[in-house]
């Protein structure tokens, strides 16, 4: 199966579940990989048979502004269930992240994998 990613998404948003954190949006480091098959996109070379990084990059910008999750489990699981719905993912794979969210760490998140 192949794969498109799209890697270290910045988003702001608001995620946590203290008062300082809900206080004002934050940065979300989002990657994705979604599998799909790009066999008739590479032959005809149209935007119309590919999986389009572009309109996804912005509906996952677009979720994560509006989403006020407290975990990044459940916004992880939001994004997952975003991409599924688009044309031709067969699977993806999505990483949140909160950069700076634990001292003496770049960065804490999860990574889910959904069929």
């Amino acid at each position: 199966m192949d794969q498109i990613f799209i890697s270290d998404l910045l988003v702001r948003g608001v995620i946590g579940i203290s008062e300082r954190e809900r206080s004002q949006p934050q940065d979300i480091l989002i990657n994705v990989i979604l599998y799909t098959d790009i066999k008739t996109a590479a032959m005809t070379d149209s935007i119309d048979d590919c999986v389009n990084y572009r309109s996804i990059s912005k509906k996952i910008i677009a979720l994560v502004e509006k989403a006020c999750r407290f975990t990044v489990e459940a916004l992880a699981s939001d994004i997952a269930v975003l991409l599924m719905h688009e044309n031709g993912v067969q699977k993806v794979r999505v990483r949140v992240e909160k950069p700076g969210a634990v001292r003496f760490s770049r960065s804490v998140g999860v990574e889910i994998e959904r069929p």
